[in-house]
């Protein structure tokens, strides 16, 4: 018999590798959660995310690093739902954007379909957000 938990992290791990977007869900100084979807890549066993400087996720972030992230799903449940529960940090270390290989071979033609070159998005979203799962739950 196959251990459910195993069976979960390795759904997770594909899907992972799939998905374009991820649901981070913060929670703001009245403690009501600000779920919005962000770009993502896995990168040493953490979700690195970046953002802009202004972006209401960091102050919620500084306050509170407690976060869930959650991948969309669709009307007739045939994709597996997967929770991530984790702790948020701004990561001062991260390379910028136009440095991660893994990031620009994602999302290059994505910065480019909102009208940005690599060297704007890298700019504007200056801020990295790495988090590190505590826990996965799904079905």
């Amino acid at each position: 018999m196959s251990d459910p938990k195993t069976k979960l992290e390795r759904k997770a791990k594909s899907v992972i590798k799939k998905e374009y977007v991820i649901w981070l869900t913060t929670v703001d100084i009245n403690g009501t959660p600000q779920p919005r979807p962000v770009w993502f890549i896995w990168d040493n066993d953490a979700f690195l995310i970046y953002s802009k400087p202004t972006a209401h996720k960091l102050k919620h972030i500084r306050e509170n690093g407690n976060v869930s992230l959650h991948f969309n799903t669709d009307e007739t449940g045939d994709k597996d739902v997967i929770v991530y529960i984790g702790k948020a940090e701004l990561d001062t270390n991260a390379a910028p954007p136009n440095k991660v290989p893994a990031y620009l071979r994602k999302y290059r033609k994505g910065i480019k379909d909102i009208g940005m070159t690599v060297e704007q998005f890298t700019s504007e979203y200056s801020v990295a957000i790495r988090i590190k799962p505590t826990s996965l739950r799904g079905w």
